[in-house]
């Protein structure tokens, strides 16, 4: 069966939900292709609509055993497509309650250096933090090169929790050289933007960072303070900050929790 009638009588299905189970046209695995394992296009299946609008956040979903039913598959196949949309972020679990269509993700520029407390608030969101380290102590030999720093030399170290409404969504690490920013720990970064302070108290400006991305998964540590699984996905996004004399002032590494956020970039026609 093509993928968007899969769809199609995927919605059908939930959205008859509270209709007797006699109104609803059951669909046989002898429908689905075989060329894809048929968790995969059902779990694609209610992804189209969940993108299209059909589905909303919110929207609950049948129980397991009657959805398996209304779409003619063994429940372990049905749990297994759920699961693989519950580990993106698409669905939420709740105990006892049943699964629903989460929160759509917030997106975060790849190709622009935006401070989170800006980007947060420009959509919206009340953006907040809690410092779980902050201290003065030698750079690692690593560190050094990407500052260019002497080895040794002083550097701030601080580890961020990033909220928004008050979820734990990121995790912050951050190194500065100490020599740029003298007295950094007289400021509340519970409080403030890291950007904001470094801007309005040093008069330094990020002109513009070297970033990458790559997907990474939780470690148990990580994941008891994201509130997440351990093995959870993450993205980890690695950044070297400039000032204006193209000098490093700044090296984070902030992981971002899997599900709450998906990374967006513009691009432009390759000139031949």
């Amino acid at each position: 069966m093509a993928l968007l009638e899969t769809a199609s009588l995927i919605l059908l299905c939930i959205t008859s939900y509270d209709r007797p189970m006699s109104h609803l046209t059951k669909l046989t695995t002898s429908r689905f292709t075989t060329a894809v394992p048929l968790y995969i296009q059902i779990a694609e299946g209610l992804l189209d609509q969940i993108e299209l609008g059909d589905l909303s956040p919110g929207d609950r979903l049948p129980p397991e055993r009657e959805l398996s039913e209304m779409l003619g598959v063994n429940r372990m196949t049905l749990r297994r497509a759920l699961e693989l949309l519950e580990t993106r972020g698409l669905l939420i679990r709740r105990q006892g309650d049943g699964t629903y269509i989460a929160e759509p993700k917030i997106e975060r520029q790849a190709g622009q250096l935006v401070p989170f407390t800006q980007g947060m608030q420009r959509r919206g969101y009340m953006p907040g933090a809690k410092v779980i380290t902050f201290e003065r102590r030698p750079v690692e030999v690593a560190m050094a090169k990407e500052l260019r720093l002497p080895v040794s030399a002083p550097v701030y170290f601080v580890r961020r929790l990033r909220l928004i409404n008050h979820e734990p969504v990121m995790l912050e690490r951050i190194t500065m050289p100490a020599q740029c920013f003298p007295g950094l720990e007289r400021y509340d970064l519970s409080d403030r933007s890291l950007y904001e302070v470094i801007e309005k108290e040093y008069g330094i400006v990020a002109i513009r960072a070297r970033q990458s991305l790559e997907p990474v998964s939780a470690t148990e540590y990580e994941a008891e303070l994201l509130n997440v699984k351990p093995g959870a996905p993450m993205m980890l996004e690695r950044r070297l900050a400039f000032d204006e004399n193209d000098q490093p002032i700044e090296c984070g590494r902030d992981l971002y929790r899997g599900d709450r956020f998906r990374f967006v970039t513009e691009v432009a026609p390759l000139e031949l």
